[in-house]
């Protein structure tokens, strides 16, 4: 525990930095094992990141340490067409920053054959745009976009009921920081114009509650449930004036189920379904340019309209050899953004829907372990319908539509072993 207690505050200096995701806006996987696989993991644990997907998974990998880090590299762009205004219609690209680096950190220790305590340190997920020119229609001064940064730290404990039933139970103790820029042209809708834009980084802290089974149906089957309520986040009082509720925004419950199937004795495949409730936070659910005349920052003030996303995610791993494991996955995750709200989802496009992925394990000669994960995100886009208001300001924008589009791109490195 001396060892944890050391190096605990480092990671969590350095995850608390960048964050950026793909489903939607929470991370397709957790652990780069794991994210070599699509990101399955609610019956599949295998290191001791395994609280972010299913905290009973920890009761299942023993005593051991994890460390990772994930180059992620997003393309964001956006599409003006139609618009009424001279010199508006366009493609704008939001790469000015497109490097980001993610790590985790996992620490298991086995209590007694029954119970196991640990801690899970991992980037929830988080939102980025960079408009090195601004954008004309949002009356930009300089750059303009959004950085969003979550960071969960998830002390956990597993008891084992049964020698094939397991539970477990994660605090998830939660970090935020945002920052917005280049909004200045919504001054007038907002109910704080001070506390709208260009106010620097806010944080925001808050805690919320993970609960996981995983029942071992026969020597092939294993199946695992999960659910992790509302994180409750204290608000950003800096831009209190742009997020619904006075700066309220909280993280969404997610629940859901996944099983994994040793059909040989080297070949593993996997499966997990999960559901992100993106619509009950009044930030990110409310729907954008009908709640517009509502007010900024009100409790029924514009959001960005995201719907709820259901992910589908698919992954198989192959022992080659007693040194060697090889992975491969597919994740497909529902479009949260509506047509008619693409005009405010160019701050935060997160329109990827299908995600390929490879990974790699190879055991050292002291046998601790080094793992690879590559993912590529399809490029896809999303286009607008009625998504800018016609006429003139105050309450209209020139009309015509916003278009999305994204691709990305991710290479993960971990290394662990058993204590």
């Amino acid at each position: 525990m001396k060892f944890t207690h050391k190096l605990l505050p480092l990671v969590v200096l350095i995850a608390s930095t960048e964050a950026y995701a793909t489903d939607g806006y929470f991370a397709y996987g957790y652990g780069v094992k794991s994210q070599g696989m699509g990101g399955v993991g609610i019956a599949l644990p295998q290191d001791a990141v395994a609280a972010a997907a299913n905290p009973a998974g920890m009761g299942l990998i023993g005593e051991r340490v994890d460390f990772g880090l994930t180059w992620f590299r997003p393309q964001r762009e956006s599409e003006i067409k139609g618009n009424a205004f001279p010199g508006v219609d366009g493609a704008y690209e939001a790469n000015d920053t497109e490097n980001f680096f993610i790590p985790e950190f996992g620490y298991n220790r086995q209590i007694n054959p029954d119970v196991t305590l640990g801690v899970s340190v991992y980037g929830n997920g988080g939102m980025n745009t960079d408009y090195k020119d601004g954008i004309p229609l949002f009356g930009s001064k300089g750059s303009a976009g959004v950085d969003l940064a979550q960071l969960f730290v998830a002390p956990t404990v597993t008891w084992k009921l049964t020698p094939t039933q397991t539970i477990g139970a994660s605090l998830n103790l939660a970090y935020q920081r945002f920052e917005a820029k280049g909004l200045q042209g919504f001054a007038g809708f907002s109910t704080s114009a001070n506390n709208l834009t260009n106010e620097g980084h806010d944080n925001s802290y808050g805690a919320g509650l993970h609960l996981g089974w995983i029942g071992q149906v026969n020597d092939v089957v294993t199946l695992g449930a999960t659910y992790q309520s509302r994180t409750y986040m204290s608000k950003f009082d800096k831009y209190k004036g742009l997020f619904a509720e006075q700066g309220d925004f909280d993280i969404p419950a997610t629940y859901g189920v996944g099983i994994a199937v040793k059909a040989t004795p080297t070949v593993t495949l996997a499966a997990d379904v999960q559901r992100i409730d993106y619509s009950s936070v009044a930030s990110v659910g409310n729907a954008s340019l009908p709640n517009l005349a509502n007010g900024l920052g009100s409790d029924n003030g514009a959001g960005f309209g995201w719907r709820d996303a259901t992910t589908v995610k698919l992954g198989a791993s192959y022992v080659y050899s007693e040194s060697l494991t090889v992975r491969a996955g597919y994740n497909h995750v529902d479009q949260p953004i509506r047509s008619a709200d693409t005009f405010f989802n160019i701050l935060a496009p997160g329109v990827v829907e299908d995600h390929a992925t490879l990974g790699a394990t190879w055991v050292l000669a002291n046998k601790a372990e080094l793992s690879f994960a590559y993912m590529h995100a399809f490029e896809n886009s999303k286009n607008g319908s009625n998504s800018i208001p016609p006429g003139n300001p105050p309450f209209g924008l020139g009309g015509g539509n916003a278009n999305l589009k994204m691709s990305q791109d991710s290479l993960g490195i971990a290394y662990g072993w058993q204590l």
